[in-house]
C-alpha cells in the first residue's frame, strides 16, 4: 500500500473517531453479500442518524424486524405513496421500470406492494441473495430506519462515499 493511501486511511480513521464521539454517527460492519458490489463482507461503513426525508438510492441501516439482535443494510427503491411491482424479475414503480443502476440479478418473486406514506420499500443490491428486504418484511416504516450510510472507510482500498 502506498504512502498516500496509508495517509488517507489514517486520516479517515481519525475523522471517524472524532465523529463517533457524537450520537449522530455510528459505524457498521458488513457481514453479508446482499449489497454487493457496493458493499462487500469485510467493509466497514460510517452512517449518520437518518433525519429528514429519504431518497431513492439511499443506503439505510435498520434493526431486523425478525431478529432484534442484528441490523440490516439495504437500499431505498420505493417511497411513500408509490406502488412497487415485481414482474418478470424487474422492479416497477407506479407501473414504470425502476432506473436501477444498483440491482444485480432478477428481483423475484413477482408481487405488488402499496407503500404507505410514512414508509419506504428497501431491497438488497444483489437481489438473488438478499432475503431480509421488503420482499420479506414488507414496506418499512420510516420510524424503523435509524441510519443512512454515508461512506465506506475500511478497507483502505475501498474508502469512499456511496
Amino acid at each position: 500500500m502506498g504512502k498516500r493511501r496509508m495517509t488517507a486511511a489514517g486520516l479517515a480513521l481519525a475523522a471517524i473517531g472524532v465523529t463517533l464521539a457524537t450520537s449522530r454517527w455510528r459505524r457498521f460492519a458488513i457481514v453479508e453479500s446482499s449489497m454487493e458490489p457496493a458493499l462487500e463482507p469485510g467493509d466497514w461503513v460510517l452512517a449518520r442518524r437518518a433525519t429528514g426525508p429519504l431518497r431513492r438510492g439511499d443506503v439505510v441501516v435498520f434493526p431486523d424486524p425478525l431478529e432484534s439482535d442484528r441490523f440490516l443494510v439495504k437500499r431505498v427503491v420505493g417511497l411513500g405513496g408509490e406502488r412497487i411491482e415485481l414482474v418478470d424479475g424487474r422492479v416497477l414503480v407506479d407501473g414504470r421500470p425502476l432506473d436501477d443502476p444498483w440491482g444485480r440479478g432478477p428481483t423475484r418473486p413477482s408481487d405488488v406492494w402499496d407503500v404507505p406514506d410514512d414508509a419506504v420499500f428497501v431491497l438488497g443490491d444483489r437481489r438473488t441473495v438478499s432475503a431480509g428486504d421488503s420482499r420479506r418484511i414488507g414496506p418499512l416504516p420510516r420510524s424503523r430506519i435509524g441510519w443512512r450510510v454515508v461512506a465506506r472507510y475500511w478497507p483502505p482500498g475501498r474508502v469512499g462515499s456511496l
